[in-house]
């Protein structure tokens, strides 16, 4: 396994590459900030690119939109995603799209040697690692109540394909049912599960989705 690591923190990154060359792997090349990081990954081809979500100019989401670049450029390589703390609109960026080969880990579960070397070979070899802490924010809305009885079952019916990673028309095409209706049945659905109108619509859906897996 070939690995990309972006992290500010040259403790961090240091630490982690001797984690990872200690179990075998192929730490091949080792940045400091984003622009680096998609450089990198375009020189080495690695397996997996670690990437903190923090990093400079800004410190604010650098390590996010290079790794939705990464992706775009190179969806072969796998993402793990490090973020300091629970960052709930973060992790819905990672769910809204293809979720294979991508992960999301809090920095203290580096300090947990083979549960993160578990995660490195799993999302490496494709699969996906969400972080429990990750997943209790994105159900803390729910207080544990079965909203998915307020909808219809149409409602159920699309909520169910928007879990299958469909678009809107995508559905549509299953259902045979018009564009607009699709649209409605999703409006009704955020209305129904309570999520926030200001809420961006990835994050609706990724939200809606995740209730409906809980479910």
């Amino acid at each position: 396994m070939r690995v990309v690591i972006g992290d500010d923190s040259v403790l961090l990154r240091e630490g982690i590459a001797r984690l990872l060359r200690e179990e075998g792997i192929d730490v091949v090349e080792g940045v400091g900030d984003a622009v680096e990081l998609i450089a990198a990954v375009e020189r080495q081809c690695p397996d997996l690119a670690i990437i903190d979500v923090r990093m400079p100019p800004t410190y604010s989401d650098e390590g996010l939109r290079a790794a939705i670049e990464i992706r775009r450029r190179r969806p072969e390589v796998a993402l793990l995603v490090l973020s300091q703390f629970v960052e709930e609109r973060y992790a819905s960026e990672l769910l809204a799209g293809e979720t294979s080969a991508i992960g999301y880990l809090l920095k203290d579960r580096v300090g947990d040697v083979a549960e993160f070397i578990e995660v490195v070979h799993r999302v490496a070899s494709g699969g996906a690692a969400l972080d429990q802490d990750v997943v209790r924010q994105l159900l803390a809305r729910s207080h544990k109540t079965d909203f998915l009885v307020r909808l219809t079952p149409r409602e159920r019916e699309v909520l169910s394909l928007m879990a299958e990673g469909k678009s809107n028309s995508a559905i549509a095409d299953e259902l045979v049912v018009s564009l607009g209706a699709v649209e409605k049945h999703v409006t009704n659905i955020f209305m129904k599960l309570d999520l926030p109108q200001d809420d961006e619509l990835h994050h609706r859906r990724v939200m809606a989705v995740v209730r409906y897996l809980e479910s």
